[in-house]
């Protein structure tokens, strides 16, 4: 069985990293060629976590996605989902008969469409062969080799358990689930949620706020699963509140960074250069916003967190208001 990623930031280094520990092939699409040359020589990526040293004897490190697919039996996607389609765009090769794992948590902007189901629909890869990879794990403490935990999801427990199997090491536990809707969308809503951390943060909101904003963001995340996916499932689980904690705290978090230069003053376009990361919850709020009406779900604080983003409402008024609806 072979293994490959797609994506060259730090969650797509992270995991080749990871799989290199017990795997003696690993695929690797990175768009860029220049990348690609500087890790065939000097075994590290040049733009993200590179102090880590990668064992590039196991790893195919291509620029051409057809070879990257064509070799692999697994496929773990790593890129920012407002750049999946245009690192698709070179693919010719079909992928209806490999087994695809999403590790993006985000949004398919123009389609409005969590990964699992852009794949499904657009490339027609059944359900079945369709998988998540989440919980609280940031790609800086993996390079680390600080212990992290990793749930993999599909409805096809075969898959999900050769995965985990497959990335399960020293400094990385997994465990197996078959909430697929329910884990992809708890790493979409954590991103919404860690933005109005770093909001009201950057608004000078202490850490007693933040915990009871935190602790009314996971019975939100709660209410909007059970809704769109109603199956049984303990929601304080490591992938659903976990990566949720993790998200909304942590010094590595993109999102909580993000939202805090908003809170600070910053414009969204302003933030986004200042970063030159993407924020993967600026896309998902405008998807939460769709859904959540569509199933009339109550969820004060993704609602705030939109009309901060897509309306321009001060993020001062607008988080005073949510503050007061709170408990």
């Amino acid at each position: 069985m072979n293994i490959a990623v797609v994506g060259g930031g730090s969650w797509a280094t992270a995991i080749v990293k990871i799989l290199t520990e017990n795997n003696d092939y690993v695929g690797w699409w990175m768009r860029n060629e220049e990348s690609v040359e500087h890790v065939k020589r000097y075994h590290n990526n040049p733009n993200y976590l590179s102090s880590v040293e990668l064992m590039t004897e196991k790893i195919d490190i291509s620029t051409d996605l057809d070879h990257i697919v064509e070799q692999a039996d697994y496929l773990i996607f790593a890129v920012p989902s407002a750049f999946l389609k245009n690192a698709l765009k070179s693919l010719s090769k079909p992928l209806a008969d490999k087994k695809i794992f999403s590790a993006i948590k985000g949004i398919v902007p123009d389609e409005n469409l969590i990964v699992g189901e852009f794949f499904n629909q657009l490339y027609q890869v059944p359900l079945q062969n369709i998988g998540v990879i989440t919980g609280p794990c940031h790609a800086e403490e993996v390079a680390l080799e600080r212990l992290s935990y990793i749930t993999v999801a599909s409805d096809n427990e075969v898959i999900a358990r050769e995965l985990a199997t497959r990335m399960q090491c020293d400094f990385i536990k997994t465990t197996i689930s078959d909430d697929i809707y329910g884990t992809e969308y708890a790493a979409v809503l954590k991103n919404i949620y860690a933005l109005a951390a770093g909001i009201c943060h950057g608004l000078g909101y202490g850490d007693n706020f933040q915990a009871v904003l935190v602790s009314n963001a996971i019975r939100e995340m709660k209410r909007f699963i059970k809704a769109v996916h109603p199956i049984k499932r303990d929601i304080n689980d490591s992938a659903y509140l976990g990566d949720l904690l993790v998200t909304a705290y942590s010094q590595f978090s993109r999102n909580r960074m993000f939202g805090n230069m908003i809170g600070k003053g910053y414009t969204i376009r302003s933030a986004m250069l200042e970063m030159n990361m993407v924020a993967e919850g600026y896309y998902a709020a405008r998807l939460i916003r769709e859904v959540r009406k569509a199933y009339d779900i109550k969820m004060p604080i993704a609602h705030a967190v939109y009309k901060v983003l897509y309306d321009n409402r001060p993020p001062k008024k607008v988080m005073k208001k949510l503050a007061e609806k709170l408990d």
